[in-house]
């Protein structure tokens, strides 16, 4: 959304080129390839998101999360990475070093290596741990490919898809929130919603207006104000708002998830559904959303 603050940005852990390269990356062409997609290919917190989430939207992604002291990863990768080569690109195996990207691992909440995880749109689909004999990898990968067929959009076909004529009416409420007019974009996200009320672009896009609209009138000195009061609720919801408006998501999740601690009854109740509320401006599959939750699952239980 124009104008808006690039809450994507914070699915990378570190610099790296736009998401948008996902579609020239080192998981696109490959020689030999019949789907023109990389069969294997080496992920990290920086590439995840466009090289498992987006690419899972495509094809399935095995995601191998391995270490290089680990003994039974030494017998299971090379398996995975001989059955990834045989299906030419058709799946991907993403490997994961789990030493090297130790937020990728927490994210999958892994306890022990070596971890598989398969993910088709953006979701896990189904994981095992500890090294497994050939066969039954055959059996769980077919099995895997049988349960998305027909669901994921498919390798690219390597033409340049036409681009899709812009809808006016995100035009213009994009056109609003590009001149900082929140309650015009707000207006022009409900008229969509009022005729199509299960537009997730739209409900996306209207969470994000009035998250900016909030964040946009805080006061410069929210998360002092909150740090010197921290029994005030309304005080501390302004600093995570704060924080997650300056890119520090972490921050802001772990702010409420200790109010949570704190607090009971209403006060709980409020708590936790302002959080939830951050979470929704988010992938539910983003790794520090999913890190939050079980932090939130943890304290309420």
């Amino acid at each position: 959304m124009s104008g808006a603050v690039d809450l994507s940005g914070l699915k990378e852990r570190a610099a790296q080129p736009p998401a948008a390269t996902a579609a020239t990356s080192a998981a696109e062409v490959e020689p030999g390839s019949s789907t023109g997609l990389a069969p294997v290919i080496d992920v990290t917190e920086a590439t995840f998101q466009a090289e498992v989430l987006e690419r899972s939207m495509q094809v399935l992604v095995v995601v191998d999360l391995w270490a290089t002291w680990c003994e039974p990863c030494k017998q299971l990768s090379p398996l995975l990475e001989k059955l990834a080569h045989e299906g030419g690109g058709n799946w991907v195996l993403a490997k994961v070093d789990v030493d090297a990207n130790p937020g990728i691992a927490q994210a999958f909440g892994v306890q022990s290596v070596p971890t598989v995880v398969a993910i088709a749109a953006g979701q896990p689909l189904a994981d095992f741990a500890g090294a497994q004999p050939e066969p039954q990898l055959r059996q769980w990968i077919a099995a895997l490919q049988e349960a998305v067929r027909g669901k994921l959009a498919g390798p690219p076909s390597g033409g340049e898809p036409e681009p899709e004529p812009e809808d006016p009416r995100f035009v213009a409420a994009e056109d609003a929130l590009e001149k900082g007019d929140y309650a015009g974009a707000e207006a022009a996200y409900n008229l969509i919603l009022n005729s199509e009320p299960g537009n997730a672009q739209a409900q996306a896009a209207l969470r994000q207006v009035k998250f900016l609209a909030r964040a946009d009138g805080l006061p410069s000195d929210a998360i002092e104000a909150a740090d010197a009061r921290p029994d005030a609720i309304e005080a501390q919801f302004a600093a995570a708002d704060a924080e997650l408006y300056a890119q520090r998501p972490e921050a802001a999740f772990d702010r409420l998830v200790a109010l949570v601690r704190q607090t009971a009854g209403d006060d709980r109740t409020r708590v936790r559904t302002h959080l939830l509320e951050l979470f929704e401006l988010f992938d539910p599959a983003e790794p520090v959303v999913v890190a939050a939750r079980r932090k939130l699952a943890s304290a309420l239980y």
